[in-house]
This record gives structure tokens, C-alpha cells and sequence, in this order.
């Protein structure tokens, strides 16, 4: 969220520092990388939030690689869904979204899959993009291009504040022990998991999870597989990604535990038995940023001049997109995106723009007070 928002940002013509306690802490480093708002199922406002995202990450995509020079490896592959029975199929909050799959079907668009499976949904509109290797780093390449400025290793210890109770900087800790006070008028909060320890009245927490990579044959499966627990995400050049568990009870433990490599194996046993047999080649863990509901928090914080994008749970990669036009339009209002500047630059037309009307509805039903507000009563 803090590259992409950066990204947006800097092309507006804002000067932007970003700052970063430990860079590999990022969800966007750990995440598998799903572009899936049909294949997760969901609902209401996310759902339409993660159309809107899915809608313009190729010119979003496009934008970074003409800024960066570098690809960010997205793969509009297609995921299917497995259903056990053709009624849990029917159910699926999504269905309308997605092809019917029987078991024929389901055999032809995930060769091996397991024998528990008879029926599926198969997304052709959702997909993948290999954020680990290659969209962080392409990210972080178009933001140096565009004049971002990076303090790794500096991590915020307190949101300070004018008179008037509005945002007047942060006091930090550099990566060589010493605290400095940077003045600031504005700034997105992008903490992911960490963001109530600045921001205590917000309802983000932790949630862990575990993944491993496998290493199978090129072309050994085309399609995501997202079964109930596990998924498996297919790379171009047959690693496949494996998550995640999902350990709320965690808090901020690191490490692997046996529990959870052991749930992972037994995911990749009932969705494709024969990757079982792959060696394996990574294994890691990170902490997804959560929200009650599930849903991110975007827009104004209770801090005047400062902008939150965290609580993205387990769709950050998917709503990266979309967040960064949010915030951008908010933060910098005046600006605008540079266009024509370098080949293949522009990331939409004035067409694909979202409309200030929806801008606004998402802004809302995503504000961080929605947890706060009384209870309306009923009817």
C-alpha cells in the first residue's frame, strides 16, 4: 500500500518520503498474490471495491512497468474453485460470476486435482501477479524513478500533532538508534498489521499465516486453485505458491510451527495429490492486517491531514489498485497524473476514472468510523 500510494502520489507531482521500519515485514512480500474477487466470494461493498480494483490493475500495471522498466509479472490465468458437491457450488456467494464447472469440466481446467472434488467454479476474470519477485520490486523501481525518497530501517514512534489537534509530523527512530522529528502537513498511514500500536483507536490486528513454494514442472497447472483452507498459485515458470493458514490466536509470534506446515501439506494432498511429490523450495510466514469485518480502512483518520490504507486482511494485492487512486485523489486533490511522459505511461483514460460520486460511496462505507457509529435501530 505505501509503494503504490507513493507511486500514485509522485506522479501527481507531490514530493513523497516513505518511510519503513524493515521493509521485508510487508504483506506485499509474503502474500500469494491472488487477484480474486469472485474466487474469495466476496460481498456487498468489498465485492464491488475488488471489481473496481481487478478493473484497472492492467493499466495500473502497465503504468508501473513504463515508470520502473520492469515487469510485475501479472497473469491473468483464471482460478477455479472446488466444491465437494454441485449444491455448495450453487451456493457460492459468487456463482453468478463464474462457469459451472462439473467433475469432466473441473478435471479439464485443474489436471490431478484431487478425487474429493466433483464440481467447481471457474473464474476466468480473476488471476495472479507474482508479487514476491517481481511487482514489489518493479514498485519500488518506478518510485525511485519518479523521485520518491526511501528512509529504510526509520521506524515511527509517535504521531505528532499541532494545537489545533491536527497532523504536525512524526517522531522516528533511525536505523542507527537516533530520534529526529520529521515535520509533516500530510501522510497515509500504511501499517498494515502494526497500524493501531500509532493509531490505538483502530480496529487492526494480526492475523498469521504460513505458506511454502514448491517446485513442479512448467505448465503443470494453468489455473489458480483456491480450495477451502488452501490455494495454489501456479508461476510461469512452475513454482507453486501454497497458502496460507490463518492464525488469529498468533499475535506477532514469527517463526513456522509444525501445526501449520502440516495443515499446508494436507491442503496440497486433497487439491493436487501429486504435489505432494515436488520438492520443496520456501517456506515463510507474515501477518495479514485485520479488521472485524474484513474490510480495509480507507480515506480520513481521526488525525486531521492524515489518511489511512490498512486492514486489508487477506485482499492487498487485489485492492492496491484501487486504494492508490483513493488515497491519491484525497491526499493531493490538485494533482494530477503526468501523462505522455514515457511510452505506455498513463495508467487511464479520463473513461476508466472513477467517478467522484463512487469515489465518495467507497470512501465512506471503508471509513475507519463505521466500528464507532451508534447502532441504527431496526426497520
Amino acid at each position: 500500500m505505501g509503494l503504490a500510494i507513493a507511486h500514485q502520489l509522485a506522479r501527481c507531482g507531490t514530493a513523497v518520503v516513505v518511510l519503513s521500519r524493515r521493509r521485508s515485514e510487508a504483506a506485499g512480500f509474503v502474500a500469494a498474490g491472488m487477484l480474486a474477487p469472485h474466487a474469495e466470494g466476496l460481498q456487498g461493498s468489498l465485492l464491488e471495491l475488488g471489481q473496481q480494483s481487478l478493473q484497472r490493475i492492467p493499466a495500473w500495471v502497465a503504468q508501473i512497468e513504463a515508470d520502473g522498466g520492469s515487469s510485475c509479472g501479472l497473469r491473468p490465468c483464471g482460478i477455479v474453485v472446488p466444491f465437494a458437491t454441485i449444491a455448495e457450488r450453487d451456493r457460492y456467494p459468487t456463482a453468478a460470476w463464474g462457469q459451472p464447472l462439473d467433475r469432466t469440466a473441473l478435471e479439464r481446467e485443474a489436471p490431478g486435482i484431487g478425487p474429493g472434488w466433483q464440481a467447481g467454479l471457474l473464474f476466468e476474470q480473476d488471476g495472479q501477479i507474482d508479487n514476491r519477485r517481481r511487482l514489489m520490486r518493479a514498485l519500488e523501481r518506478a518510485c525511485v524513478a519518479l523521485g520518491v525518497a526511501f528512509q529504510e530501517g526509520s521506524e515511527v514512534l509517535e504521531l505528532r500533532q499541532n494545537g489545533r489537534g491536527a497532523l504536525a509530523g512524526v517522531r522516528l527512530r533511525t536505523a542507527e538508534g537516533d530520534e529526529n522529528q520529521l515535520p509533516a502537513r500530510r501522510a497515509v498511514l500504511t501499517g498494515g498489521a502494526w497500524s493501531a500500536r500509532l493509531l490505538p483507536q483502530l480496529p487492526v490486528f494480526p492475523v498469521k499465516g504460513q505458506m511454502l513454494s514448491l517446485q513442479g514442472p512448467r505448465q503443470a497447472l494453468q489455473r489458480v486453485i483456491f480450495g477451502p483452507g488452501t490455494y495454489l498459485v501456479p508461476r510461469e515458470d512452475g513454482l507453486l505458491v501454497v497458502g496460507a493458514t490463518s492464525e488469529p490466536e498468533a499475535g506477532f509470534a514469527e517463526g513456522l510451527t509444525p501445526f501449520g506446515q502440516r495443515q499446508l501439506q494436507a491442503g496440497i494432498a486433497a487439491l493436487l495429490p501429486q504435489a505432494s511429490q515436488w520438492p520443496p523450495m520456501e517456506r515463510w510466514w507474515g501477518f495479514r492486517p485485520c479488521t472485524p469485518d474484513q474490510a480495509p480502512l480507507l480515506g480520513p483518520s481521526p488525525i486531521e491531514g492524515l489518511w489511512l490504507a490498512t486492514g486489508h486482511h487477506r485482499n492487498g494485492v487485489l485492492l492496491a489498485a484501487i486504494t492508490a487512486e483513493l488515497l491519491a485523489c484525497s491526499v493531493a486533490p490538485e494533482g494530477r497524473p503526468s501523462r505522455g511522459d514515457r511510452a505506455g505511461g498513463e495508467v487511464q483514460s479520463d473513461e476508466q476514472a472513477l467517478p467522484a460520486g463512487l469515489r465518495a460511496s467507497l470512501l465512506q462505507a471503508f471509513h475507519w468510523e463505521r466500528f464507532t457509529a451508534p447502532a441504527q435501530p431496526p426497520g
